[in-house]
């Protein structure tokens, strides 16, 4: 019993730290949603996860180089948008736009580089949370499972 209970506990916990770094990381990406005026492109925060991907040009977002200016490429944060009835059915839009990589203040660079991981952690939550419901409305018994 002791075990299961302490399980129980370990995945609570878990549970709990996972809302509230999200309650935060969405607090601090609305302010950086305002700080980088990307509002001025999207005019309500939450159309922001409308988009299909939100990703970077002119900086590294990989593991082993994150922040890492490219030289010689423009900074600029890109979101695709998904038109299932258009001929093309991916559109880029430019959300911002910083100039040259190399001549941005690191610190700039920094808001910037969190504003797109903050949005893919929220998004992955959302994703999460609409596969879960899906999952949710399957009948296992229907399915031999």
């Amino acid at each position: 019993m002791s075990a299961a209970l302490d399980r129980l506990k370990n995945l609570t916990a878990k549970i709990s730290s996972y809302e509230v770094a999200r309650k935060e990381n969405t607090r601090i990406l609305e302010t950086l949603f305002k700080e980088l005026h990307i509002s001025d492109k999207v005019l309500e925060f939450n159309d922001l996860f409308m988009f299909k991907a939100i990703n970077l040009s002119g900086v590294s977002l990989s593991d082993e180089s994150l922040g890492v200016i490219k030289e010689g490429k423009y900074l600029q944060i890109i979101a695709i948008k998904y038109e299932k009835d258009a001929k093309v059915k991916n559109k880029n839009i430019s959300l911002g736009y910083f100039g040259r990589a190399e001549k941005v203040d690191p610190e700039l660079v920094m808001r910037i580089v969190t504003f797109v991981l903050r949005w893919r952690f929220e998004k992955s939550f959302m994703t999460l949370e609409h596969y879960h419901k899906m999952i949710g409305t399957l009948k296992s018994e229907k399915q031999g499972l």
